[in-house]
């Protein structure tokens, strides 16, 4: 299925194949219509996203710290879907199964990269809500537009140094058997599990990956939502408790929706073994429908955007009236 090419070091012959063979469905009748979907899956993506950023972008009341955040998740939304779905569909609908080694590394790279600055993003939220309800005088001077670039920088900094490390680390694997990847794109346990040379690191970094991906966010962001419940269970009016709760449903929302699919495709692969295609389907909706659906549940659950939408809406409507106004006048 591909050429093999060896090279010899240090008494060690490390075979890397020149390209690897992406699998995925086995044997599933009508595959492709899942392609499609997943293609208009990304369009809504794609749409959403782009939406949500340029309302940011447009409507001066969302230029504050949080709303940085907000903008970084759509950005990351929209990059991690680019990065995954076109390759899919170009993989399997139009049957390039194929993928050269370094393309490959290239793949899952930006893939990983851009799933983790989503997982982080989330956590940079619930710590916004966190200042802005424990310590609401506070919240201005903690949470600035500065501290709120710095803190998405060395985001950016720790996951390409991290997942640099993780795609670099395949190059100590010899591929001597089998270069079928039993996945639907570059993954990492795929990869290092069909390497014939140790891959104890390569396993050890695989579950640094997945604290750092998915655990260590979901109990600081638990951690997070407790002081929040301990702060709102001491409120002494109802009202102001409600009001409270309602800034934090949009992002407790898309917490369950990011986290939920991910906890219980693993919890199910422990307690009975997954079929391929089933996994295959688990794990490639749970990357894909979190991305679309986060910009629907923000426009319509945070009343600030809506309310900048509506603004923005008056704002066309008056100088669209203008402009008609001024090119009658200048008829006349």
């Amino acid at each position: 299925m591909s050429s093999m090419q060896s090279n010899s070091s240090a008494n060690v012959t490390f075979v890397r194949p020149a390209n690897f063979f992406i699998n995925g469905f086995f044997n599933i009748p009508h595959a492709k219509y899942y392609y499609v979907f997943l293609f208009l899956v990304y369009v809504v993506t794609v749409l959403g996203n782009s939406f949500i950023m340029c309302i940011i972008y447009l409507a001066r009341r969302l230029h504050t710290a949080k709303y940085i955040a907000v903008f970084h998740l759509a950005f990351s939304d929209l990059c991690g879907s680019s990065a995954l779905i076109p390759k899919v569909i170009d993989t399997f609908l139009f049957e390039h199964q194929d993928i050269s080694y370094e393309a490959c590394l290239a793949y899952m790279f930006f893939v990983y990269h851009f799933m983790n600055t989503q997982s982080l993003t989330l956590l940079v939220l619930s710590y916004d809500k966190l200042v802005a309800i424990c310590f609401p005088l506070r919240y201005h001077a903690i949470v600035t537009k500065p501290t709120m670039f710095l803190i998405v920088g060395v985001m950016w900094i720790f996951s390409v140094t991290f997942f640099s490390v993780l795609v670099g680390s395949v190059n100590r694997l010899s591929f001597c058997g089998s270069n079928v990847l039993d996945s639907y794109f570059c993954d990492y346990g795929p990869i290092y599990r069909i390497a014939c040379n140790d891959n104890s690191v390569n396993i050890l970094l695989g579950k640094i990956c997945y604290s750092l991906l998915i655990f260590t966010p979901l109990i600081l962001i638990f951690i997070s939502y407790f002081c929040i419940a301990l702060v709102l269970f001491n409120i002494p009016h109802g009202v102001d408790r409600i009001k409270a709760i309602k800034t934090c449903t949009s992002h407790f929302i898309l917490v369950a929706i990011f986290y939920i699919p991910i906890l219980s495709n693993n919890i199910a692969s422990i307690i009975t073994p997954l079929h391929p295609n089933a996994r295959i389907i688990n794990n490639s909706l749970t990357q894909t429908i979190p991305p679309m659906l986060n910009p629907i549940i923000y426009t319509l659950k945070t009343e600030e955007v809506m309310q900048s939408i509506k603004d923005l809406y008056k704002r066309s409507k008056v100088n669209t009236t203008t402009d008609r106004r001024i090119k009658c006048s200048r008829g006349n």
